[in-house]
């Protein structure tokens, strides 16, 4: 391999949600001259360090108040908020662009995750002569989230603004916010979710024709869901007038390792949900009223990793390794010792059940890089939880070893919401310090190509998609997060009742999802593998991860163009 290679019933309800939940998973410069916060519009040029050159990126806020009946919120959750990038050398005016691609986020998801994908498949079109642009979506609910901690370029400053009270520029952080703080969020479901979207779009290309005809719309793992919805949904509250028929707002509709659907059971395959089963809205009525009253959590979270405070360190260690990647890193001890962080570091970084119920090793124990702590929160081959998985290399510098928990390598639980993938374990604590080596030095001669013990490689060269630094990025430099900490429970439990007449009579157009053409975009070792009907005629992006759809570097170790890209780039184009 070249090694100069650019780097480019309310208790099943509530158990299936929290599985659906295991199913998905910058710098800001002065306001742009065209930024009118007086007229309820600002968009604010983005910085960043991306390698992928000739692509504008800036971010945008779109005031659109909720109804009175959504109760008490704050000011910054009366704005829409969306990345939009395209093409440094072309049109200012999105109406002017030859296609707009405008993408809905996953579950725990946010607007930051589609930073690779969307530079890519920009600076693919500009080299072919179109100018399209890419609107990465933040739901609503991201804007109780606080950057200034990862904004301020400083690991230890994050840390101790997040955790420790500290204060950045005179402002302290509110603390991560609680149910009681959430109260409005309780009606924050599929129903606003898909509203957000039309209302965004006809605020910035009022042009009804305009939008049909130049706006592709789409989404990652849950979003695919959420454009099936918007697809089938009207706006006017008048099924005879169509022009504002979800699926009159697109030309065409595009899904990344997922499928344009108004059912969760098609999206997992294995996770289902109430289609086939008699509803008269009893079930809705129950989770609505838990959710009111607060008897029922506002927000999706776990204790291990799916929680603000744990997903939060995600952004920190990416931050970490922009600023030093082969730094020895001191993360891992200069966290605060708690018991959500400790489980978390437990469940991630255990080598076997013994570790995990002693702690002993622990992550500080080793000597790791900053690019190995986020290779080892973010990579296939170390996190144990799908969503969660992007290939993006593997350890070096020491031996490794297999990592049986919280299942073994081989076993017939590997797979589902664990992947397929080996994982393996640093094996000398208090011992040399492990480097990363980036998925375009897997299979280089210097390769110590780790094996599993019973002999099967834990990687390979054609396994390996995504550049740990453009992670890494999209993870600390991005002004919208790429993580999701405040996701609405209502947007899952709308998609978990959909016969309730409730969500039924949200479907008021369903030929709407085959009223345009679709591209469907597969992760080939990813969690819909296998899964996606073949009348949809899928692209397969053979050794991709759920989330390497989105992440994937734009030269790949087989020589050929990103696939991912190149997919929405070929279908983005105009009709002669």
């Amino acid at each position: 391999m070249n090694t100069s290679r650019s780097r480019a019933g309310t208790a099943k309800t509530l158990r299936s949600a929290a599985l659906a939940v295991l199913l998905t998973s910058g710098a800001l410069t002065a306001a742009a001259p065209n930024a009118r916060a007086e007229s309820g519009r600002t968009e604010t040029a983005v910085v960043s360090t991306s390698p992928v050159t000739g692509v504008t990126e800036t971010v945008v806020r779109v005031r659109a108040p909720l109804p009175a009946s959504f109760g008490a919120r704050p000011a910054a959750c009366d704005w829409l908020s969306y990345l939009r990038y395209r093409a440094s050398d072309g049109p200012r005016a999105s109406a002017d662009a030859d296609r707009i691609l405008v993408a809905q986020p996953g579950i725990l998801e946010g607007a930051g995750a589609f930073d690779s994908v969307a530079r890519n498949t920009v600076a693919r079109a500009a080299d072919q002569g179109r100018h399209i642009e890419f609107w990465a979506l933040d739901r609503r609910s991201n804007c109780l989230e606080d950057r200034t901690g990862i904004a301020s370029g400083d690991q230890h400053t994050a840390v101790d603004y997040y955790y420790r009270g500290k204060q950045v520029d005179g402002r302290a952080f509110a603390g991560f916010l609680g149910n009681d703080r959430l109260g409005w969020m309780a009606k924050l479901g599929i129903e606003q979710t898909v509203r957000d979207q039309y209302d965004l779009l006809a605020a910035e290309l009022p042009d009804q024709g305009l939008r049909q005809r130049k706006v592709l719309c789409g989404g990652h793992s849950l979003g695919g869901v959420v454009t099936g919805y918007f697809a089938t949904a009207d706006f006017d509250g008048d099924r005879t007038t169509t022009a504002d028929a979800g699926h009159r707002q697109c030309a065409g509709y595009f899904a990344l390792d997922t499928t344009v659907s108004t059912s969760l059971a098609d999206l997992s395959g294995s996770i289902p949900d109430d289609t086939n089963l008699p509803d008269i809205g009893l079930g809705y009525g129950v989770v609505q009223a838990g959710l009111d009253s607060g008897l029922l959590p506002r927000s999706l979270s776990a204790p291990v990793l799916l929680n603000p405070e744990t997903m939060t360190l995600l952004a920190i260690a990416g931050l970490g390794a922009v600023r030093d990647p082969g730094g020895e890193a001191d993360l891992p001890a200069y966290l605060p010792s708690n018991a959500n962080i400790e489980t978390t570091n437990r469940f991630l970084f255990s080598k076997d059940t013994a570790a995990f119920l002693t702690g002993a090793p622990a992550v500080k124990d080793f000597r790791l890089t900053n690019e190995a702590v986020l290779g080892a929160l973010m990579d296939d081959n170390s996190v144990p939880l799908a969503f969660l998985q992007s290939s993006v290399g593997f350890f070096d510098g020491g031996p490794v070893a297999d990592k049986s928990f919280p299942v073994a390598n081989g076993g017939d639980q590997q797979a589902g919401l664990f992947g397929t993938a080996y994982k393996a374990i640093p094996d000398r604590p208090h011992g040399p310090l492990y480097t990363w080596r980036d998925y375009d030095r897997v299979g280089d001669p210097d390769d110590p190509g780790y094996r599993s013990a019973d002999g099967t490689p834990f990687t390979s060269a054609g396994k390996e998609v995504t550049d740990v630094q453009e992670l890494a990025r999209s993870l600390a430099e991005q002004p919208l997060d790429f993580t999701e900490q405040y996701f609405p429970t209502k947007l899952v439990t709308d998609l978990q009742l959909s016969s309730s007449p409730q969500v039924k009579r949200l479907v008021v157009h369903p030929d709407g999802l085959t009223a345009n053409p679709t591209l469907t975009v597969l992760a080939g070792d990813g969690l819909l593998a296998g899964r996606i009907p073949a009348d949809l005629h899928p692209v397969v992006a053979d050794g991709y991860q759920h989330l390497d759809v989105l992440t994937a570097a734009p030269a790949q170790n087989n020589g050929r163009p990103e696939p991912v890209s190149t997919s929405l780039t070929d279908f983005a184009r105009t009709p002669e």
